[in-house]
């Protein structure tokens, strides 16, 4: 089988399992069973004649002949969905930008970007998508986001072992916080004592691809009571609004905390630091790209955006 012969579907299949870090979860995007998606695979890689993903345990990683199709097809596919827009009557984006953001930002720091763009540069349409870390880190490796707002925690490695390196701007670093409802006795005060939060319940999520909860304080020296999961931020607060329990949060969903929730700082412990980072694929970005980012920047800037998680 010639190379010039693989199908858009088995392109499609090849980014989405790139994207997703995982053939399973590849498979639930696009709606396949598993063994269509590893079949796909299967094809698009005896046409190049080379192994494009490296399997390890924890999902796969492009090799160099991946990047190099990853790279090609991005843009294959970006010319079929182009001429797709044109053959319904809508005009080419050419000032499309592929943004990806972290749930905690898009609640408050991209929505007030988005307004900004849309009277400082209306011409630029930004499409994004929201998700985790790590699945951004990937979309940005396989070529189908232009951008992205990253989280990190101390020690605050690079996001990815790739070389060469993703471009990364810190745009804020700020201590993690505590949403407490307003009628909890921790909420009396303007800050919370850690040796407080002993006995305490959570509200927590599993971070993606990773054992560690979400929404519980780091460092705690007992095995936390989970009274609740959830994924959602908006639906975290609104449980500490119903006095369910404790959940941790970055400062910049204050000016999202519903009515009964107090976001407070935590003393008396190490200082629980996360940042937010702003970044792109290692290549000199277009000029929309640069216009997004500046927007972001300055809506970090702005009052009111002083955290991520």
């Amino acid at each position: 089988m010639d190379f010039t012969d693989v199908s858009l579907t088995a392109l499609r299949v090849f980014r989405a399992v790139a994207e997703q870090g995982t053939f399973t979860a590849a498979a639930a995007s696009l709606g396949y069973t598993q063994s269509a998606v590893s079949r796909q695979i299967a094809a698009i890689e005896r046409a190049a004649g080379a192994e494009l993903l490296e399997r390890r345990r924890e999902g796969v990683r492009l090799t160099t002949a991946g990047h190099l199709v990853m790279r090609r097809a991005t843009v294959v596919l970006d010319e079929i969905d182009a001429t797709a827009r044109e053959l319904s009557g809508l005009p080419e984006q050419a000032g499309t930008v592929r943004l990806g953001w972290l749930p905690s930002a898009g609640a408050a720091l991209v929505p007030r970007a988005l307004a900004a763009l849309r009277h400082t540069d209306p011409g630029i349409r930004v499409v994004g998508r929201e998700g985790g870390t790590p699945a951004l880190v990937r979309a940005l490796r396989a070529g189908s986001l232009d951008l992205a707002l990253l989280a990190s925690a101390p020690p605050f490695r690079p996001p990815d072992a790739e070389s060469p390196p993703l471009a990364l701007q810190t745009l804020t670093e700020r201590a993690l916080c505590l949403a407490v409802p307003a009628a909890h006795p921790l909420a009396r005060g303007d800050f919370i004592d850690v040796a407080d939060l002993r006995g305490q319940h959570w509200i927590a999520s599993s971070a993606s691809g990773e054992d560690r909860l979400m929404g519980v304080w780091p460092g705690l020296d007992e095995r936390p009571e989970i009274a609740h999961t959830a994924r959602d931020w908006l639906a975290k607060l609104q449980l500490v609004a119903a006095g369910c329990g404790l959940t941790t949060v970055p400062a910049s969903l204050a000016p999202a905390a519903p009515h009964g929730v107090r976001i407070l700082p935590v003393r008396g412990g190490p200082q629980e630091q996360r940042r937010l980072l702003l970044a792109h694929p290692p290549q000199t970005p277009t000029e929309p790209v640069t216009r997004v980012a500046a927007a972001l920047r300055a809506a970090a800037l702005s009052s009111g955006t002083p955290d991520a998680s």
